[in-house]
């Protein structure tokens, strides 16, 4: 008899699951992304929409096998990867990797692994969401154009092994800069003075108000 096949990212994962949905279904863990970008190339087409160009690394090569092996005698395939961009990204991946056209896909999500949780996910599975799943290939294409072009510029300018990014090169810039303020702030005497002052009225309808007076020496 066919079981479910169910796949999520982490063996840890897997065996909570197995525990929740019990025997009819198979759980299998991707172990994180399953397709890259090549190391070796750019792997993005910038002269045809900047389609990205995957391949399966190496190290997951015994992975893919594995779980195109189960997909093949499964009855239902379930993504339970995680429920974010990159979670979407996984499960887009692992469709184009294990298609077959007499088997459908199914995308559940859930925020814990509670048996509420993943029961009423089970329940209300959806289609991938190719709008999140863009967005993560969009992210993960600006970070090969700008690391892929600008690394080995700087192994070659100031030091091998160092790298650039989309998000870390601009976030160098911005420290590099509040740094450089910091060094040239000249520290500037100042003092302040408060009082408490009170109206010359009656007692009962005197109300109290604070007041501050700051000044700076001029040096």
């Amino acid at each position: 008899m066919k079981k479910n096949l169910v796949i999520v990212e982490s063996p840890a994962k897997a065996r909570t699951l197995t525990k929740i949905l019990g025997k009819g279904y198979n759980l299998k863990a991707s172990l994180g992304h399953i397709r890259d970008l090549p190391k070796s190339q750019l792997g993005v087409d910038i002269e045809n929409g900047f389609v990205p160009k995957y391949v399966v690394p190496r190290e997951k090569r015994k992975v893919v096998l594995e779980l195109k092996q189960a997909a093949k005698t499964a009855s239902t395939i379930y993504l339970a990867t995680d429920p974010d961009r990159e979670g979407e990204a996984i499960s887009w991946h692992l469709t184009e990797v294990t298609r077959t056209n007499q088997i459908p896909y199914r995308r559940v999500v859930f925020h814990e692994i509670t048996s509420d949780a993943v029961e009423h996910a089970f329940k209300h599975p959806r289609s991938i969401d190719m709008q999140l799943v863009n967005a993560q290939q969009a992210r993960r294409v600006l970070d090969r154009l700008v690391g892929y072009k600008i690394s080995p510029l700087l192994w070659r300018k100031v030091r091998r092994g160092l790298s650039a990014g989309r998000v870390q090169s601009v976030a160098l810039r911005i420290i590099v800069d509040r740094e450089r303020e910091i060094e040239k702030f000249t520290p500037v005497e100042y003092w302040t003075i408060e009082a408490e002052l009170i109206k010359k009225i009656p007692a009962a309808e005197a109300k109290a108000f604070r007041a501050m007076l700051v000044g700076l020496i001029d040096g």
